[in-house]
């Protein structure tokens, strides 16, 4: 309480000080929060929320950049469902022709050019395979492919999630879970070594002489198609997995977010409130600190 007739301390002067400079101090934070947008501007402001916002927002980077990985393992998981598509057209034009070569209405020449025709096509359903690749390593083939060293085919792990777990891991092997895990050339890639045809004690390779060769040679075609449709269903299934991960994951950001957002970021209604506040009490402290120092010369009159 302050004391108006000892005025060698003035105690009303210096209180009104005292609340002066709190109320600097606090209008100094709410100026700073509305200036930068965030509650939190320094540990002292907040330790405790400091290191939770600081945790949830190590996860939520963390998140996003599996989002991230899951969007490549889509694009490259695209690249061999373009090629299986294609070898997949290139097989139904290859059971066209060899459904045609097995009408005995053809004469030899009409097989002949078949024929040809036929290992165009399958020449391109090897190109298909080699060119199947991302960043180096080969989609289509397993590790006996004649023309990939082991270290270049293709068997990827995806990581999915933001621990080390199976859990947040997924993969992709299509020619060890299609086409077996020795998978080698002609195994993946239908080529002449998988479609050639016996013709009696000799081999003729892209040979549709006959009806029975061309049967023969429909038979392999739809035994490859299947392998295709099998590469395709299990492609399929993989994307959909990667499909509901993302969704889960991007649910997960965004409250991951949400929590930081909470903990380290200004309410700009309140903290504009709380300004206005500490500037009229700023006022009224300066107002009440000149009347306080005006208060000793009340004294004066007792010597008049």
């Amino acid at each position: 309480m302050a004391d108006f007739t000892r005025i060698a301390t003035n105690i009303a002067a210096l209180q009104s000080l005292n609340s002066l400079q709190n109320i600097n101090n606090k209008l100094g934070v709410a100026q700073l929060r509305l200036s930068t947008g965030k509650r939190i501007n320094s540990a002292a402001d907040d330790a405790a929320g400091l290191t939770i916002a600081t945790k949830f927002d190590f996860k939520a980077k963390g998140l996003g950049q599996v989002l991230a990985n899951i969007a490549d393992a889509k694009s490259l998981i695209t690249v061999a469902e373009g090629h299986l598509n294609n070898i997949n057209d290139i097989l139904t034009k290859m059971k066209t022709k060899a459904t045609q070569a097995a009408n005995d209405t053809l004469g030899a020449d009409e097989r002949t050019a078949i024929s040809n025709e036929l290992k165009q096509l399958n020449t391109q359903i090897d190109n298909e395979v080699r060119q199947a690749q991302w960043a180096g390593v080969h989609l289509l083939v397993g590790s006996n492919c004649t023309f990939a060293s082991a270290s270049t085919v293709g068997s990827f792990n995806f990581q999915v999630g933001v621990g080390t777990t199976t859990a947040d891991k997924m993969s992709f092997q299509i020619a060890s879970q299609v086409f077996g895990a020795n998978s080698t050339q002609s195994e993946m890639a239908f080529n002449s070594r998988d479609l050639k045809v016996q013709i009696g004690s000799g081999t003729s390779e892209w040979s549709v002489a006959s009806q029975a060769s061309a049967n023969e040679f429909m038979a392999k075609v739809d035994a490859a198609s299947l392998k295709v449709s099998q590469g395709l269903s299990y492609i399929g299934a993989i994307v959909n997995r990667l499909d509901y991960q993302e969704a889960s994951l991007s649910v997960a950001k965004v409250n991951t977010e949400a929590s930081w957002n909470r903990i380290m970021n200004a309410d700009m209604a309140y903290e504009q409130l709380e300004a206005t506040k500490y500037q009229i009490l700023q006022q009224t402290a300066v107002t009440m600190l000149a009347q306080a120092n005006m208060g000793p010369q009340a004294i004066l009159g007792l010597f008049r």
